[in-house]
């Protein structure tokens, strides 16, 4: 379980355990505020650092260490 806090989350790096769409290193790149500023955050956008492509997923999957190990492996 990798330990994530959603405030710190922008700009953080990440490595995925098995690639998607060829691409295994991702960086955060937008925090998705929601709609009422008061409710919990959801969503985050991860852009691949070679192809730029980005994907948007729920933060909490960045918990998952059998899905994302934390930092550039």
């Amino acid at each position: 379980m990798n330990k994530v806090s959603p405030k710190k989350l922008l700009l953080t790096k990440w490595t995925a355990v098995q690639p998607l769409r060829k691409d295994k290193h991702f960086l955060v790149a937008t925090v998705i505020e929601p709609d009422p500023p008061d409710a919990p955050l959801e969503w985050v956008e991860l852009e691949a650092i070679f192809s730029k492509s980005r994907h948007r997923i729920a933060w909490r999957e960045l918990k998952n260490s059998d899905l994302w190990r934390q930092g550039w492996v």
